[in-house]
This record gives C-alpha cells, structure tokens and sequence, in this order.
C-alpha cells in the first residue's frame, strides 16, 4: 500500500495560480505513474494530468498550457501548479499512484491504484 496525503489546494480569484502537493509513503518502490484526477459533485473522476517514473507526461485538453505536472522521486512527491484558474476549475483534486510489486516466489505481479483524501480548489469569478 502506498499512502497519498495531497496539500496546497484553498480559494482562489479567476486567472490565480495554485500549487497541489502530493506526498507519498510506503511502499514507494512500488510506484509507477502518478496522476492528478478531479472531481465535480456528483460526476465521476476526470484524469488531470499524469506523469510516468521516467518524466513522460500527459494533459487533459481542458489544462494544456495551465496547468504542469511534475514529480520529484527523491522527496516522494508529486506536483501540480496550476496557473491561469477559472471558476471551471473548481473541484476536489485527488492524487493517484499506479503501482505494482512482483511476488518473487510465485513470479506474478500485483497491480493497484490508491488514491489520496483529495484536496478542494476553488475559484472565484
């Protein structure tokens, strides 16, 4: 199990920048690509952004030139500075983690997803 706790998120005013933090701990060593989702009431989770463990990146359409996505191994934490807000914006944003770890008894691997508590950001029109 990896533990994910997110940091950063609050309120902020139309075209402001915010920065997420996500920490991660446990089994780090398992961790593969890391991701930031979000979340509107009542709709299902939507992929921000992801970043694989050798820097590959990927955007949402609705971020590209916003929002960046970054990962520092050695501090075990993953980045999201957003810039340029809007009121669509506003949602909870959770951190994810894809990780596998390979049973070296039986040679098969085990694959997982966990996520973090989730942080709000919200702007202001």
């Amino acid at each position: 199990q990896v533990q994910l706790v997110e940091s950063g998120g609050g309120l902020v005013q139309a075209g402001g920048s915010l920065r997420l933090s996500c920490v991660a701990s446990g089994s780090i060593r398992s961790i593969n690509t890391m991701a930031w989702y979000r979340q509107f009431p009542g709709k299902e989770r939507e992929l921000v952004a992801s970043i694989t463990d050798g820097g590959s990146r990927k955007y949402a359409d609705f971020v590209k030139g916003r929002f960046t996505i970054s990962r520092d191994n050695i501090k075990s934490t993953l980045y999201l500075q957003m810039n340029s807000l809007r009121p669509e914006d506003t949602a909870v944003y959770y951190c994810s983690a894809d990780c596998a770890e390979l049973n070296r008894r039986t040679t098969e691997w085990t694959v997982w997803r966990d996520w973090g508590q989730g942080t709000q950001v919200t702007v202001s029109s």
